[in-house]
């Protein structure tokens, strides 16, 4: 992929198209360009069992909601031939040489690594996961068939782009600080790569694109115009953690790569109706939300409204997490821990859509639910004013399972 212009960018715009083109040209570009403030360095024993425990280190707003690093690289990796316990120390020193590298912190380095059902395949054992598949009737999407998933995030994009290179053996001091051992010989570099950002204001720096238009909201950290993550709509860590087994103590994560339809979302549709569509026709009615969501604090309120569902959707119009909440908990916990980012990849605005829950099973309800398809006929159509259906589009997806950290080089079960 082609660098980007620094003389036609904003400086941000700049950085977040290196971590997107990435490799060793993009690194030394980015560490031209980035003030020279030094990035903690860490120790690998202060991190948690679980690889998916971001929560304890990650900032927070003024309601307490998280917010997820600003630079994220979803990095495939194959298997270069069948594993064996040399190969499994050598993995385990690479992560623990990143662990010295950064610290566990979003100015430092958050990632985890995750397995899919071709991994355990080819190691002869039976997947502990589900091959990925199309989960509604109105999509065709491609699927991950790729080995390893390591997901790198970060508030510097330089941290992306060193460990990136570190992990394959194209960098070998990433923050001064010597691999004692990389990932190559063991993998190769899988495909697709993904990249993508998340911050304030940082969507609406994208306008010059075709599929961007000027009424994305200035201070909007997502491309469809409002906040996400509400803390009173995520699942606690706990609950997307695997009580039992042989991998208690981890996670499954799965990846939903979607298109977005800007253009339809903010020229055809009023905020009204935006509203009403995402959140509830009730947010609506009661302007619950004026602006991008910093009104709603950490709980978007959409429990009061899950039990009008079916009548909404017979008048005419159902919201995007009104449909979803159906499928919570008994007691109202959400089963998903949501770490979405915005990307621009294939030059072409969307979300990767990465959650974490218990199993696989909790995520194919709640994205059932959020099809909405028992709804359409009653009075919404299959996309049409059913939730936010009609400006999303599913291109990928991919099941992993995310081991406790003692198991996450190259798990033998």
């Amino acid at each position: 992929m082609e660098l980007p212009d620094p003389d036609t960018l904003p400086r941000r715009d700049y950085l977040r198209g290196l971590v997107a083109a990435g490799g060793t040209a993009a690194l030394a570009a980015c560490l031209d360009t980035v003030d020279e403030e030094t990035v903690p360095t860490g120790t690998p024993d202060e991190r948690p069992s679980r690889q998916h425990a971001w929560n304890d280190v990650l900032d927070r707003d003024e309601a307490g909601n998280s917010r997820p690093p600003e630079h994220h690289v979803l990095l495939a990796l194959d298997l270069a031939g069948v594993p064996d316990e040399a190969d499994r120390e050598r993995v385990e020193t690479a992560f623990r040489s990143l662990e010295r590298a950064y610290a566990y912190d979003p100015d430092g380095l958050l990632f985890t690594v995750g397995y899919g059902s071709s991994y355990f395949e080819q190691i002869g054992t039976e997947p502990p996961i589900p091959q990925p598949t199309a989960i509604t009737s109105s999509e065709d999407p491609e699927l991950d068939e790729f080995d390893t998933l390591v997901h790198l995030a970060s508030n510097n994009p330089e941290v992306v782009l060193e460990a990136e290179e570190a992990l394959l053996g194209e960098g070998t001091e990433p923050n001064g600080v010597e691999m004692d051992a990389t990932l190559e010989g063991v993998f190769e570099r899988g495909q697709p790569r993904r990249t993508g950002f998340v911050g304030e204001g940082l969507p609406a720096q994208y306008t010059e694109m075709d599929a961007v238009p000027d009424s994305v909201p200035e201070d909007a950290p997502f491309f469809m115009g409002f906040k996400s993550g509400f803390a009173n709509s995520q699942a606690p860590e706990d609950r997307v953690t695997i009580q039992d087994g042989p991998y208690e103590g981890g996670t499954t994560t799965h990846v939903e790569s979607l298109d977005l339809q800007l253009r339809t979302w903010f020229e055809q549709d009023d905020h009204f109706l935006r509203v009403a569509q995402l959140f509830s026709p009730e947010h609506a009615e009661q302007d619950l939300v004026p602006g991008i969501g910093e009104e709603l604090g950490a709980s978007t309120g959409i429990e009061q409204f899950v039990d009008r569902t079916a009548e909404d959707a017979a008048d005419g119009l159902v919201g995007h997490a009104q449909k979803a909440a159906r499928a919570r908990d008994e007691d109202g916990t959400p089963p998903l821990l949501r770490r979405d980012f915005n990307t621009v990849d294939g030059d072409f605005p969307g979300v990767h859509f990465l959650v974490h829950q218990r199993s696989v099973a909790d995520f194919v309800r709640v994205r059932e639910a959020m099809a909405g398809a028992d709804l359409a006929g009653s009075g919404v159509g299959q996309s049409h004013n059913n939730g936010i259906l009609q400006y999303i589009f599913v291109n990928r997806r991919g099941n992993f399972l995310v081991p406790p950290r003692r198991q996450r080089s190259l798990p033998r079960q």
